[in-house]
């Protein structure tokens, strides 16, 4: 716009018993009471900072492969890369891109990368690198100056989508059948129509998430209901649901999606705005996205990120710029657990949950 869980990784092995049950136990401290007096210092589970080294850098692009492996994309064309769990970042940026804005990033190892620019006409561009960003290559340039892409996702190392805003009223979608090496743009005949004001926010990398083989939902906010869009034949067809989650104003509606699977979801976000309240900012669904249920107990503010906790069927983490929220209900319920800032959130199986936003912030929880 001008202005998940496990789905946004693929091809991760792990031994599941032995993971589950650190992850069991993080979770467990994560959401007890807070520790006592005498219980040793930082035992609870907490975003610890990373130097990222670019505080100058604002990071709206997260793909966490695992505890030791993430990337970053962000303004002036930085995208960070980390096989250390954090200690140090190294700047892979793709040369010649200083001008362009990264929102979107999706990795599917510590060599190989898809990274999304955003902007208007040939300022929305996808590069992809298959040697840990020593090199890039330009993968799609977009010549259409009424397109303007947010975010993408993979439904495994082959196939993946890409949203623009509406052209000629119906949201745009590129594809991909060869890992983010070539696009095309799929037809828009089951597309429904876009709302009049209608668009994506290229907030966190995550309007637009998978899950599965095939499902594929779409975040939307602008117009006079907030929305969101599912697909079930990687975006050929769609079908739109309304949330409860406010709109009527360019700076509202849903921000972010995540599925743990092809029916439980979640929905954030709200009013980005810092002097504007954002009530009922997150919706939850059991069904696919066909029908979304306010939180009981919503998200305190303004929320652009949200990713499932590994190994829980009812745990998740939101964040935005005033803090980190976490539900252990399913979305039924939110409380805060932390003031920092950050934009997006991604979790592995190995509970490499990370966190970045601006300033350069990047963090992993630390337990």
């Amino acid at each position: 716009m001008r202005r998940s869980g496990s789905t946004r990784r693929v091809g991760h092995t792990f031994r599941t018993v032995a993971v589950g049950a650190v992850c069991g136990a993080a979770l467990a401290a994560l959401t007890a009471v807070p520790a006592q007096a005498h219980e040793p210092e930082g035992r609870a589970p907490h975003w610890e900072l990373k130097d990222s080294g670019k505080p100058e850098v604002r990071f709206r692009g997260l793909s966490a492969v695992s505890r030791s492996t993430a990337w970053l994309a962000g303004t002036a064309g930085t995208v960070l890369r980390t096989t250390d769990g954090g200690a140090t970042w190294r700047d892979v940026s793709p040369p010649g891109a200083a001008e362009l804005q990264f929102r979107d990033i999706e990795a599917f190892d510590a060599r190989r990368a898809v990274v999304l620019a955003i902007g208007e006409g040939e300022a929305s561009r996808v590069y992809r690198t298959d040697d840990g960003g020593a090199t890039w290559t330009e993968s799609f340039r977009n010549t259409d100056p009424r397109a303007f892409y947010d975010c993408m996702t993979f439904f495994d190392r082959r196939h993946g989508l890409a949203m623009s805003d509406p052209v000629d009223g119906k949201f745009r979608i590129l594809s991909t059948g060869d890992g983010g090496r070539s696009w095309k743009v799929l037809p828009s005949d089951g597309m429904p129509a876009a709302l009049e004001g209608e668009a994506g926010f290229a907030a966190s990398g995550q309007c637009l998430v998978g899950s599965g083989p095939k499902d594929v939902w779409m975040a939307t906010g602008g117009a006079a209901r907030a929305r969101v869009l599912h697909s079930g034949d990687r975006g050929r067809t769609w079908t739109a649901a309304d949330t409860p989650i406010p709109a009527g104003d360019p700076a509202r509606g849903v921000f972010a999606l995540a599925f743990r699977d092809r029916t439980h979801g979640l929905a954030v976000g709200g009013d980005y705005r810092p002097d504007q309240a954002s009530p009922q900012a997150a919706a939850r669904t059991g069904d696919g996205g066909a029908a979304w249920r306010s939180a009981a107990t919503p998200v305190t503010a303004y929320r652009s990120g949200v990713a499932w906790l590994p190994h829980s069927r009812t745990a998740a983490l939101a964040v935005g710029p005033t803090g980190t929220d976490l539900t252990t209900d399913g979305g039924r319920t939110w409380r805060t657990v932390d003031t920092g800032s950050y934009d997006t959130v991604d979790c592995t199986p190995d509970l490499g949950c990370w966190a970045a936003g601006e300033k350069g912030r990047v963090a992993r929880l630390e337990s």
